[in-house]
Order: structure tokens, then C-alpha cells, then sequence
């Protein structure tokens, strides 16, 4: 049975912009709503409350009754102190009780009249009833047994209203800023983007040539799916970008953004993680509500790696919250209620950690790869940046791009930046090829430490170092173009030796290897022989060529005596916890000849090293000392001392470092200070003693 096409509101030519969908956010806003609100006949009800409590306060003053003995009052009644006695309950236990007046003795002022109570019932104590009324009070007033319920409710409810209306009152107006409710909590947090609001299309991607290409065919179906229905085909129902991180996949969404006439949602993958249970599968739900309702539209998920995890794997495995949150996305991708016309298009640069049922065709018909760009994609990218930087008409962005082998377009595009910020500190009016040269060594080793404070035994150290990976790397074949050789300290490492190679390589051949580690062993021969001592610079050299040669042997098969076998198995997955203790899939013995293999590997371009730099010793000499004297020498330079024994164009002075007091130089003095004449005061200064 053939599927129907996807039906689209035709879009008004006269404004140019996309058709409007009911609930898509690109409609006019809504009114206020006309909901009755009862806050405040809730907070005018609570102050009504609260006047009726201070008026019952007010007009029913209460006396402060003092507790006194039986003895105290037969020494008040004997004395004539007593003024009224009153026999009544006790309103809050409801046992009899004498309450009355009596006159209290004041110091230095006349008796006042005070309040008494004494806990006794007259009917169970008759001695005192023949007492009271011996003394004249013949009639006691009897008052009936009351309950005074509004006093005791009103001081038990209204600290509790109050402190509930309080914490309301607060609480609705954070929710207000927050701009949502607390019944949205579990609503989706994708954000969609209009065209208006989004200026990226596919002219301002470059380098991703395939990538575009893949992507903006979806662009079109959405735009013409009649032609691609009428074969039969279907709309792709999602698109996994993979990539390393730069590569411009974000970037790609928001071109697709820009060029699509229908909604696009764009929301990350960690927008689904909450500590509550059962919020992340709710977003993902009402995600999908929402691009329903908005059919057919594009969803964007961004680094879905944060919710798309494998499951079942880990130190702690289970069934936890973001399984949960997974479940409900492989449901709705590819469940029952399925419903055509959303796309779902996610990014990641984890594919091994995804679950295989996410990866499936009928959830992600296709996998777009967006890898680093080759040398032409690196000179387009810089181009793209540049269009709004004023560069010099001799910067050559061709060799910028030859000089930034594995830059990705983000770190291309921070070259760029860096460059016309150098520019700007330098005061000049355009960006010229040596402000690019510095902006890559700064985004590669970081800003030159000329401030450093280094002696000259370090620096001369650094010179030798530095020149014998430069002699050896124009003496041997199958090398890359000398480009750049400093001394300057540039981040952690004290010195640089730069090549550039003629084109991107995409493999890796067995001589080119073993000219790289013997290039490598370059600066600790250099440091042996002339120094006649060795230090820890060659500490990353060491690293690179051991990794280089347990390469070369373990997995590129390139030993005669291992042949070739791969050893060892991928460790990357030891993050999932699946190969935790397991074994590493050879034996001691194969472990032994491995070993051995690598270190014969290095040892070989070890004495290759220091055979080509003891027959070259003049030239040695000679470059150390051109970097002494230069700091920076380019290839050209390091060829011309080694074919005519001298430059025959030498590089500018090097600039100076900034220059700072040493112990033996006199610290400048400063001027004297004249002393200011006293004004009167206290301050600034004081009167001098007579």
C-alpha cells in the first residue's frame, strides 16, 4: 500500500515567512487568560482575619490574674484587701476556681488593684465558703461554665495562616519568574527555532561537503515529498550525526533550521536527566505530543549519548531512571502509535556507548559521518570565518590549512578569532599571514612565554634538542616539509620543531614510521652527544615513539616476528564495565616478544639517530647556534645552513623579552615626598608634638 503524502499549508508569498500551525509558537501570542484568580479574595479574606483579632484584643482586656495560695488569701480577706471574689470555672480546664480583685501594695505610690485566682471549688471546701461569707461577702457570684474557643483558635491558627500564606505568596512569585508552573515539571524543554530568529543556512557550512549533502536531501523531501513518493519511497524517520566533537554537527542542525519551511524543535539530551523518577520519560512523551501536533516537523537532540546509553552495562547496571527515559524513546521512534511526519535528527560522538536498539533502521535510518576536514575542507572553513575579518591580500589561507593538520572547524574557527584579536592588540588595520601563523602555535602549544625565566645552560639545552629533530628531519626521506623550528617555551613544552606535510594523510606506511621515530629520538641523541649529559625534555618524544612502535607491532601487523596479528582488544569498552577482569587475550610469552619488538623498534631508531647527527656535527653547531642567536628559525633556514653552510636570507632580530629588575640591578628610587601642610583637622595629618 503506498503512503499518502504529507499534506503542507501553502505558505503566504507575500510575507516570506513559514506557515503558521496551530501550536507551533510562530502564531500571534495569546491573550491573558480569563480564569478567575482567587488569590485575592484569599489574601483579603486572611486580613480580614486578622483585623477581627486585633478588635476581639482590643476590646476584651484581660487583666494579668496572679495564682496565690489559700493561705495568702485568708491573710488578704483577715486584712480587708479583698474587694470582689468571684467563684467561676477555669475556661481552659473547667474546674471551679475564686477569681477576684484585691489592693496590692505599691512603694512610693498609692494600693493598686490587682487580679488574683486560687484553684479551689467552694462546694468540696465549706471552711472557706463560712469564711468569705463571715467577712462580708454574703453573695458570691455564681457564673455559668463557658467555653472561650475564639482566644485559644486564634492563637493556635493564625502564626500557621499566616506562614502557609507567606511561604505561597513566595513560592508563586519564584514560579512567575521561572515562567512555568509546577504541574509543567514534567512538560518537554525542546525550544523551537523560526527562520526569522535563526540566520544559518548550508552557505555558512563548509568542509562537511557528504555530510550537507545527506542533511539538506531531508530538507527536500520535506519541502517536495511528492517527488520522492512517487516510487514508493518514504520519509527517513531519524538521522544519527556522528563525529568528534567541532566537526560542526550543531552546526549542521541550525543549517537545517534555516533552509526547512516547517517547525524545528531543538533540545539536548541531558534536558531528559532528572533525579526524579519518571520525569525524563514524561519530556520525552510530550516531545513527541508536541511534533504530532506540529506534523510534519524536525526534532533536533543534541549529544542524545546522555540519554541513549546502552543499557544493562556499567559498574552499577539496573534499571534506573535513564532506562526509563530510553524505553519511552525507543517507543516512540518506532512504537504501535507511531505516527509519520517527525523527524527525529540526534547528534553524538559516542556511537559505542548507544544502545543497539536505538541505532536499528526503522529509528535511525541513517548514520551521517561528519569527520575533520581534509586540507580543502580546512582552507573552505577559513574561508567562511574570514568573510567578516579584514585580512591582507598576501595571507595564503591555503597554507594556514596545510599548517592545521586534525583542526576541526570549531578550533579553525577560534584561529581565525585569535588572529584578528592579535591583530587588533598589534594596532594594525588588517590581519597579515604572521598574525595566523601565531594564532594556530597558540591554539596548538598555547601563548609564547617569553617572561619565562630560563638560563642559559636551559636554553642552549633547548637549542641542541630542538636542532636535532630539525637536522634529522631534512636529512631523512619519507618525512614531512620542515616548516618551523623555536625555542621559545610555548605552554608545557620548552621548544617546537613544526612540519607540515604536503597533503592529509589517510594511512600510515611502514617507512614513514620508522623516519618518524628516528626524528623523534633526535633531541635526547642531540643532548647525549653534545651535552655529554641527558635530562627529562625528551619525556614526550619518549611517549609518542612508544605509542608509535606498540602501534606498529600490536595493531598495523608491521613486525616480522609477531606477523600479522592483532594484540590486545579495543579498551575503550572498559568504560561500560563489560570486559572489567577479563583477559587481555595473549599470553606472558607473546607479552615478552612484544616488548621486545617495541623496544627493538625504538633502540634501531635510537642508534639511526645518533649516526646521522655525529656525521653532521658542523651543521648541528651551526643551528644551535642560529637558534641562540634567533629563537625562531623557519625550514628554509635549517636547509640553508645544511646545504651552504650559513642563511643565506636571515630572519628579523627576535622581539625582546619584557625586561625585569635583576637582584644586582639598583631598584629605581622615587622621588621624594614633599610633606603637606596641616589644615586644622585631625585628618589627613596631625599637629607635630611641640
Amino acid at each position: 500500500m503506498p503512503t499518502p503524502p504529507v499534506k503542507f499549508p501553502k505558505p503566504d508569498r507575500n510575507s516570506g515567512k513559514p506557515p503558521v500551525r496551530k501550536g507551533d509558537g510562530n502564531g500571534p501570542t495569546p491573550g491573558p487568560s480569563n480564569e478567575k484568580n482567587w488569590v485575592g479574595p484569599v489574601l483579603g479574606f486572611m486580613a480580614l482575619i486578622m483585623a477581627c483579632a486585633f478588635w476581639w484584643v482590643a476590646t476584651h482586656p484581660n487583666m494579668v490574674q496572679q495564682e496565690m495560695t489559700l493561705t495568702r488569701l485568708f491573710e488578704l480577706i483577715s486584712t480587708d484587701k479583698v474587694v470582689t471574689i468571684v467563684n467561676e470555672p477555669d475556661p481552659s480546664t473547667g474546674l471551679r476556681m475564686l477569681t477576684g480583685t484585691y489592693k496590692a501594695p505599691a512603694p512610693n505610690a498609692p494600693e493598686a488593684v490587682a487580679a488574683f485566682k486560687v484553684p479551689v471549688d467552694l462546694s468540696l471546701n465549706p471552711y472557706l465558703a463560712s469564711e468569705i461569707d463571715k467577712a462580708g461577702y454574703h453573695k458570691i457570684i455564681e457564673t455559668e461554665a463557658t467555653t472561650n474557643w475564639m482566644g485559644p483558635l486564634l492563637i493556635n491558627l493564625l502564626p500557621i495562616v499566616l506562614f502557609v500564606g507567606l511561604m505561597y505568596f513566595l513560592f508563586r512569585q519564584q514560579i512567575r519568574m521561572a515562567g512555568k508552573s509546577a504541574f509543567s515539571f514534567g512538560k518537554s524543554k525542546a525550544r523551537m527555532m523560526t527562520r526569522d530568529r535563526n540566520k544559518v543556512t548550508f552557505k555558512d557550512v563548509a568542509g562537511i561537503d557528504e555530510a550537507r549533502e545527506e542533511l539538506s536531501e531531508i530538507v527536500e523531501f520535506l519541502k517536495d515529498p511528492r517527488r520522492f513518493q512517487r516510487l514508493g519511497g518514504r520519509i527517513p524517520k531519524g538521522v544519527l550525526m556522528i563525529g568528534p566533537p567541532g566537526t560542526g554537527k550543531t552546526l549542521l542542525a541550525k543549517a537545517i533550521a534555516g533552509e526547512a519551511d516547517v517547525p524545528f524543535f531543538s533540545i539536548s539530551g541531558s534536558d531528559f536527566v532528572e533525579m526524579f523518577v519518571g520525569v525524563g520519560a514524561s519530556r520525552v512523551r510530550d516531545m513527541f505530543e508536541q511534533g504530532k501536533k506540529n506534523a510534519p516537523c524536525l526534532i533536533f537532540i543534541d549529544e542524545i549519548d546522555a540519554v541513549g546509553r546502552s543499557r544493562g552495562t556499567g559498574m552499577g547496571g539496573g534499571h534506573d531512571e535513564r532506562e526509563q527515559t530510553l524505553n519511552a524513546l525507543l517507543v516512540e521512534m518506532d512504537g504501535i502509535e507511531t505516527q509519520e511526519g517527525v523527524i527525529i535528527i540526534a547528534a553524538t560522538n559516542r556511537k559505542d556507548v548507544l544502545d543497539p536498539a536505538l541505532l536499528r533502521p526503522g529509528r535511525f535510518d541513517r548514520e551521517v559521518r561528519v569527520n575533520l576536514p581534509d586540507v580543502r575542507g580546512r582552507e573552505q572553513i577559513l574561508h567562511v570565518h574570514t568573510r567578516n575579518v579584514k585580512i591582507a591580500k598576501t595571507v595564503d589561507l591555503g597554507l594556514i590549512a596545510r599548517g592545521t593538520p586534525g583542526y576541526s572547524g570549531a578550533e579553525l574557527a577560534n584561529v581565525v578569532n585569535e588572529a584578528a584579536l592579535l591583530a587588533a592588540k598589534r594596532n594594525k588595520d588588517e590581519v597579515t599571514q604572521s598574525e595566523f601563523e601565531e594564532a594556530r602555535d597558540k591554539v596548538r602549544w598555547g601563548r609564547e612565554r617569553r617572561s619565562m625565566a630560563m638560563t642559559e645552560e636551559e636554553k642552549k639545552a633547548t637549542a641542541y634538542h630542538e636542532a636535532g629533530h630539525a637536522l634529522l628531519s631534512v636529512l631523512l626521506p619519507h618525512t614531512d616539509a620542515l616548516h618551523k623550528v623555536s625555542i621559545i617555551p610555548r605552554g608545557p613544552a620548552l621548544g617546537v620543531t613544526m612540519s607540515l606535510p604536503e597533503k592529509d594523510r589517510v594511512t600510515s606506511w611502514k617507512k614513514e614510521l620508522l623516519s618518524y621515530l628516528i626524528v623523534v629520538m633526535g633531541g635526547r641523541v642531540a643532548e647525549e652527544i653534545f651535552l655529554g649529559d641527558i635530562s627529562s625534555g625528551a619525556s614526550n618524544d619518549i611517549h609518542q615513539a612508544t605509542r608509535a612502535a606498540k602501534a606498529m607491532v600490536c595493531s598495523w601487523g608491521m613486525s616480522e616476528k609477531l606477523g600479522m596479528v592483532q594484540y590486545g582488544d579495543d579498551s575503550s569498552m572498559n568504560f561500560f564495565g563489560r570486559d572489567m577482569g577479563g583477559s587481555r587475550g595473549y599470553s606472558e610469552r607473546t607479552a615478552e616478544a612484544i616488548d621486545a619488538e617495541v623496544l627493538q623498534l625504538v633502540d634501531s631508531a635510537y642508534v639511526k639517530a645518533k649516526e646521522l647527527i655525529t656525521t653532521h656535527r658542523d651543521a648541528m653547531e651551526k643551528i644551535t647556534a642560529a637558534l641562540l642567536e634567533y629563537e625562531t628559525l623557519d625550514g628554509k633556514h635549517i636547509k640553508d645552513i645544511i646545504e651552504h653552510g650559513r642563511m643565506l636570507t636571515p630572519p628579523p632580530a627576535p622581539l625582546l623579552p619584557p625586561s625585569n629588575p635583576t637582584p644586582q640591578e639598583p631598584l629605581p628610587v622615587n622621588p621624594p615626598v614633599r610633606p603637606k601642610e596641616d589644615d586644622g583637622g585631625l585628618m589627613p595629618g596631625l599637629p607635630a608634638p611641640a
